[in-house]
């Protein structure tokens, strides 16, 4: 009989063991799958009457990563929000495993559901297959936003929509200065108009701000991939530890950020207190 006791004392630490490392399996296949939608009211003078309640489906960071087949569970969640446009800010696949189709059944679903304006990032830079994919987004219905900027019209009235190129397309060491440049070429034809811009990296707040433009739109920092309680983000591409932009809005000036934690993973491939992001922001003409 002790012998037996003994036993059961010595398997009862696996067991506890066992079970603690199926929790966490299954905490962390929640924390990286399972869609939040976060809801954002933005309020500007400056944005014409006809928009008001306009609605923007932010999306980011995807990089490769499926939500059921067809990425039918994002896209659920997509048409949930009632878009009146869909903002995509970058990095749709990932430079180390490159997978298009992935890619493309989301933003060919999204288009089905109202337009798309993208923006590229730093992996579709070192992807080495951004023509291919730049072809087939035009392709599906979406409209991309290279250093380039197009006029949103609603019952006469408009709002002016830029996007920047990531400064991975540019000479090293160059591509701030570029991407300050171009953006003041695009924005100084459109000052009485309300701007948006899209704008991979949010480290480059800032640059933006010093532009005037009124809302800007990013990713990029997977929201600091681990948050922790009352510290926040843990770690983000271009900002180190402890970065100062993760999620949520920021505001400078008179220009407000909003800031997508994406969907997907890359070199870190687990996210904790950290789950896949669709930001939806309604707009509103009167403060």
């Amino acid at each position: 009989m002790p012998k037996v006791r003994n036993i059961k004392r010595k398997g009862r630490p696996l067991l506890i063991g066992a079970a603690a490392a199926a929790g966490l399996c299954l905490f962390c296949t929640w924390q990286n799958n399972d869609i939040v939608t976060t809801r954002i009211d933005y309020r500007s003078e400056r944005l014409p009457a006809a928009f008001d309640g306009y609605t923007v489906v932010h999306i980011s960071d995807l990089h490769n990563k499926r939500f059921g087949k067809g990425q039918g569970r994002l896209l659920e969640q997509i048409e949930k929000a009632g878009p009146d446009i869909i903002f995509v800010t970058g990095d749709l696949i990932d430079a180390r495993h490159t997978d298009l189709d992935a890619a493309m059944e989301l933003i060919s679903g999204a288009a089905k559901l109202a337009p798309v304006y993208y923006v590229s990032g730093n992996h579709e830079a070192r992807s080495g297959v951004y023509p291919e994919l730049k072809e087939r987004l035009t392709l599906s219905g979406a409209t991309v936003l290279d250093n380039d900027a197009v006029k949103i019209g609603e019952n006469g009235a408009y709002f002016n929509v830029i996007g920047l190129s990531d400064p991975a397309f540019f000479p090293p060491r160059s591509g701030k200065k570029t991407m300050q440049e171009t953006l003041g070429s695009l924005h100084t034809d459109s000052d009485a108009l309300f701007n948006i811009l899209l704008s991979h990296r949010p480290e480059l707040f800032e640059l933006y701000a010093g532009s005037g433009v009124d809302l800007v739109f990013s990713g990029h920092a997977h929201g600091g991939q681990v948050r922790l309680p009352f510290l926040g983000g843990l770690v983000a591409p271009g900002q180190g530890f402890f970065p100062e932009y993760t999620s949520g809005t920021y505001e400078k000036g008179g220009t407000t950020m909003v800031l997508s934690r994406g969907l997907g993973n890359s070199i870190i491939p687990v996210r904790v207190f950290n789950r896949p992001e669709i930001v939806v922001v309604t707009l509103y003409s009167r403060v």
